[in-house]
């Protein structure tokens, strides 16, 4: 079940305009959560991102779409689809409501939440193997438009296609300044020593929630000192540890990149501490 503009409606009858503008010029905004058992982990975060995007796209924000009430369309579509009570993986989807071109007749939204089921509510750390390299076709442009969470994600969908067909489990994107930026679905980090070391939002990385969780754990862990800084990919090759973050996942540690292996201590540490943050057991 699918949850249209606050109607619940089956799959087969959720059908979208062909003018809808989130299909046909990517004008459109959506948020990725992790839910646990009916709670929406970081809940406020992902709301007032959602609501910052949408300004900066200069949507117009209905006078209803409170924290509260997109809280309750989400229980609602959980509930719709038996997960409520489970936990699941949510997609709230806002898009310009049709008409015109390139310049919009309107700016009054439609939006769209769907839900699937996960196995678990607590984040672990996957020792398999993990293999990344650079993605070098394209690249991100640094600024305000690269944080945000549009439908707008080519690189992302070239990229995935470029490691499917060299046996990468991930890629690492560059900016047109050629700094490592972020991963084709995840923010990154950096190890070296006591030093951690993470892409700066101008740099282009995405704004992620996650991203702002491991932030404060570093942060609060007296033996690491945190730097917000672009990031080369000459370092790479130095970096003690690599590891990447975004809300479903946790954190995924970096087994290997090209010839060089990395060790995952400082990944099982901030993980720890992750999962006291959200309770889970």
């Amino acid at each position: 079940m699918i949850n249209l503009n606050g109607n619940i409606v089956s799959k087969e009858q959720a059908n979208l305009s062909l003018n809808n503008r989130g299909l046909t010029y990517g004008d459109a905004v959506f948020e990725t959560l992790k839910v646990c058992q009916g709670n929406i982990l970081f809940w406020e975060d992902h709301y007032f991102r959602l609501m910052a995007s949408m300004r900066i796209l200069r949507m117009e924000i209905p006078m209803t779409f409170t924290l509260e009430f997109i809280e309750e369309e989400v229980k609602r579509t959980l509930d719709s689809n038996e997960l409520l009570q489970k936990n699941a993986r949510v997609k709230i989807f806002v898009n310009r409501s049709e008409g015109g071109l390139y310049s919009p007749t309107s700016n009054v939204i439609d939006y769209m939440v769907m839900a699937e089921a996960l196995s678990s509510n607590s984040y672990t750390i996957n020792s398999k193997e993990y293999k990344v390299d650079l993605f070098k076709d394209f690249f991100i442009s640094p600024g305000l438009l690269s944080t945000l969470k549009t439908n707008n994600r080519v690189i992302n969908v070239i990229g995935s296609i470029y490691a499917n067909e060299n046996d990468l489990h991930n890629c690492l994107l560059l900016n047109t300044d050629k700094s490592v930026t972020e991963a084709l679905n995840a923010n990154v980090f950096l190890v070296k020593d006591n030093f951690v070391k993470t892409p700066p939002l101008e740099d282009g990385c995405l704004n992620g929630i996650m991203r702002k969780q491991i932030l404060k754990i570093i942060k609060s862990i007296p033996e690491l000192e945190l730097h917000e800084g672009s990031i080369s990919p000459f370092e790479l090759q130095k970096a003690d540890e690599l590891f990447l973050t975004n809300v479903i996942v946790g954190i995924q540690p970096i087994s290997q990149y090209r010839k060089k292996r990395f060790k995952t201590t400082v990944s099982e540490l901030v993980l720890e501490k992750l999962n006291k943050t959200i309770g889970a057991n």
